[in-house]
């Protein structure tokens, strides 16, 4: 890179830095402010002492707000990028068109698209360093996404229930409780089907812990009711002792079905085999995988198209203000970035089920290529 090409590209970086700051800082005030006593609750739980005194319950409290929200920064980095990716390259080009820097480079010669290759390639390694936080880092702090406020300072969100889910291997599970830290399950019930959709049978427990080498749900106290024998309750066959479930249920899979945020965490490799060993998943959770697997390469491309399509109405020879290249660019970059994460998020109708799903993904890319490609030679130069 020149030392024209350095410029620009460090102020570009400092925007985007700056700007992402900003963000992240107010989103937390805003949750803090809100939150606050539930925050110093979290906080005091953490203690050894009964009385931690004011300072001290000044930092447990700093200690859960920051315990809490780690984790959700590295997720929102990767919502909020192709934005402020637009909004920095907005700030970067009216300070150079300001100090009369665009108008020196046409002067000496150059063309304005020397403006566009150092921001590609600062965007370019944002970009991967998304892709970077999304696969390597994400995957291992998912646990932490699904914490309340109240779970602050803690590895795993409290226990919760689980309402009643499905797979295709005819086992449906409900629970009282599900802690993911231990994998454990409060006073499940496993419910077993025919093809027709008729339980069979019904196992309860007043606990059942997952046992990862048998892949089975042991029980205690577990027992097994027959609902096929006809006649009155009492011509029923009696309830039989069970010890184990086997499902394809696994803590894994009821995290996936239960918390959302912990599903937007899976990375590449992990929904690939999810795919993989999908023996127990239904058809419409599949296409949710391959929305996620590959939605997210989708939503990469988008961003860094929509910054290739708002680059002509900021990258200009006059030295205008700055509100209208806003009230110009602004909308479409906004809808194009939004049309790149709707559009590899949601279901398109003709396009939700199997390798449809994953076309369907990169359908807003295909819109999105030409008017960046337009874009680009809209430069006046």
């Amino acid at each position: 890179m020149t030392t024209l090409d350095r410029y620009i590209a460090r102020q570009f970086l400092v925007n985007v830095v700056v700007l992402l700051t900003i963000l992240f800082l107010f989103v937390i005030a805003i949750d803090v402010a809100i939150n606050l006593g539930r925050f110093a609750e979290a906080g005091a739980s953490l203690s050894a002492s009964d009385d931690p005194g004011v300072l001290g319950r000044a930092w447990l409290t700093a200690y859960a707000v920051c315990d809490l929200w780690w984790p959700r920064l590295v997720q929102l980095y990767g919502f909020l990028l192709g934005l402020v990716m637009v909004a920095a390259l907005g700030f970067t080009a009216t300070q150079l068109a300001r100090s009369r820097e665009l108008l020196a480079m046409v002067a000496a010669g150059q063309s304005l698209h020397r403006v566009a290759r150092p921001v590609l390639i600062v965007a370019g390694g944002l970009t991967l360093l998304q892709a970077g936080a999304q696969e390597l880092v994400l995957p291992r702090v998912a646990p932490l996404l699904s914490r309340d406020h109240g779970d602050a300072g803690k590895r795993f969100g409290s226990a919760a229930p689980i309402p009643l889910v499905a797979t295709d291997d005819g086992v449906l599970l409900s629970a009282a409780a599900f802690d993911a830290e231990l994998g454990v399950l409060e006073r499940p019930f496993f419910f077993e089907v025919d093809e027709r959709g008729r339980s069979t049978q019904v196992v309860r427990a007043e606990r059942a812990t997952w046992s990862e080498p048998d892949g089975a749900w042991v029980l205690e106290n577990g027992y097994a009711e027959s609902r096929l024998a006809a006649g009155t309750a009492g011509d029923r066959p009696a309830p039989v002792a069970k010890n184990r479930v086997q499902t394809s249920l696994d803590p894994a899979r009821l995290r996936f079905e239960r918390d959302a945020a912990y599903r937007q965490a899976l990375g590449f490799a992990q929904a690939r085999s999810m795919l993989e060993n999908a023996g127990g998943i239904g058809e419409q959770t599949k296409d949710g995988l391959r929305r996620i697997m590959w939605g997210r390469v989708s939503v990469m491309a988008c961003n860094i198209l929509s910054l290739l399509i708002a680059m002509p109405f900021f990258v200009t020879r006059q030295p205008d203000g700055i509100m209208p290249r806003v009230l110009r660019g602004t909308p479409l970059a906004l809808t194009a970035l939004m049309g790149g994460i709707l559009g590899s998020s949601a279901a398109i109708p003709g396009l939700e089920n199997g390798w449809l799903a994953t076309l369907g993904v990169f359908l807003p890319v295909l819109v999105l290529a030409p008017l960046a490609a337009a874009a680009l030679g809209a430069i006046k130069t």
